[in-house]
């Protein structure tokens, strides 16, 4: 077998499969029996949902970290570099492993055709099986019925929300969507939802399973406390209720509040200080991420989200209406998304649109994006690139106006990639 180093290996991974998704489970089922990589831990904790996995694993592993445990963790996308997908003790796991780790896959798989997705999460899994891991977080891609992730039975699985996105794999209505996502339920196991307003066909499910259902709402929930902070009820498997008073936190409090149950639950908590601490000082790049950009004495205010669908955009008007001030918007978002549902949350919240298709071959061309958006009443302009919108927009404003750059990961991505290579300072 040739030696390939890590973007030979991405670029043949991305060539493997003839569909870029092809769901279903038993072409990556048969793969990880021939890696053995179907129990990855002793502990394992499935994360599905519309929105909010990304910030959910990462409470959920920095935590388990700060209560001394060894943690693996997986998701996905990644923003700047592949190895932000597969984290081990807390750090991105090097080239040279990932390497390795794609090889024993290739070698496993022989005649079986594998996604870039499912190549991926089974070199993940076969990395954790390696690693001597007391936890393993796993974040679903899309889904959950059919997802790769799904060769592994979750211990504990946790629901973020329940949206529609992807309909044309998960289909158009949120029942649909929740049986979906239901898939990564096993028998008598704790399920902790996000979602006040559960589908029927999840419900069902969980009944049909014997699980313990841990709703925020009715088992666990939070408030904002007068001044600052806030403070969550959390229940435990003996139902009594414990309390922890926080302090403010740069991601949404509804999925910190889901790792914290979880973990409450599964008797994994660290002390209240570590918790505080932890949560505090938590970021994750590209979820409300707020950074100061300097160039030739100016100064300019930036914010990044990956927020992509309707549901995501409710909850990021909701969050500017919290922070009123001047802002313009950097925007482009892929074809197979939801624009008038994303433009009927934030078509308030801009003074002015800079747009362009991200450098991407699912990307919305530009002049349809420019027809969306000035449809539902936004004053735009057009770009060629995402990095000339950006330009544009720094351009247009003082300090004292935020630049809110969103639509999509890879709208984020290459707005970061341009800015780490220009003569744009960034720091938090």
């Amino acid at each position: 077998m040739m030696t390939r180093n890590l973007p030979q290996w991405l670029a043949y991974l991305e060539q493997l499969h003839p569909s870029t998704i092809d769901m279903g489970l038993q072409r990556v089922a048969e793969v990880a029996a021939r890696l053995h990589v179907d129990r990855p831990a002793p502990l394992v904790i499935t994360v599905t949902g519309t929105n909010g996995k990304g910030s959910t694993c990462a409470a959920l592993e920095a935590l388990l970290l700060a209560c001394g445990r060894r943690v693996g963790c997986y998701s996905s996308p990644h923003l700047l570099q592949y190895n932000e997908r597969v984290r081990i003790a807390g750090q991105m796991v090097a080239d040279a492993d990932l390497c390795q780790a794609f090889a024993a896959v290739e070698q496993a798989r022989a005649e079986i055709s594998l996604t870039y997705f499912e190549f991926g999460t089974l070199a993940a899994l076969w990395l954790f099986s390696q690693a001597g891991l007391d936890v393993v977080v796993l974040e679903v891609g899309l889904g959950g019925r059919l997802d790769a992730v799904n060769v592994v039975d979750a211990d504990l699985a946790i629901l973020t929300s329940v949206g529609l996105d992807h309909q044309e794999y998960l289909g158009t209505t949120r029942e649909s969507v929740a049986f979906e996502k239901a898939g990564i339920l096993r028998p008598g196991i704790a399920v902790v939802c996000g979602e006040t307003d559960l589908p029927s066909s999840f419900v069902a499910r969980v009944d049909e399973l014997g699980c313990r259902l841990l709703q925020r709402g009715v088992s666990c929930d939070w408030q904002a406390l007068d001044g600052q902070g806030w403070q969550v009820r959390l229940c435990s498997l003996q139902a009594e209720s414990v309390s922890l008073s926080l302090p403010d936190v740069s991601l949404p409090r509804n999925n910190l509040l889901l790792a914290l149950q979880a973990l409450h639950w599964l008797a994994l908590l660290p002390s209240a200080e570590a918790c505080a601490a932890t949560l505090g000082a938590l970021r994750m790049p590209g979820r409300m991420d707020r950074r100061w950009l300097h160039r030739d004495g100016k100064s300019r205010q930036l914010c990044l989200d990956v927020g992509h669908n309707p549901h995501a955009a409710a909850y990021l008007a909701a969050q500017l209406a919290e922070r009123p001030q001047s802002r313009c918007a950097v925007f482009g978002v892929l074809a197979d998304k939801d624009l008038d549902g994303i433009l009927d949350q934030l078509k308030g919240s801009f003074e002015h649109w800079y747009l362009a298709a991200p450098d991407c071959p699912r990307a919305l061309p530009g002049a349809q994006l420019l027809t969306a958006v000035q449809q539902h009443g936004c004053a735009a302009t057009l770009a060629a690139t995402l990095p000339q919108a950006l330009e544009q927009a720094l351009a247009s404003v003082d300090e004292k106006t935020e630049v809110l750059v969103f639509g999509s990961f890879f709208t984020v991505a290459e707005c970061l990639q341009y800015l780490q290579s220009s003569d744009w300072r960034m720091h938090d």
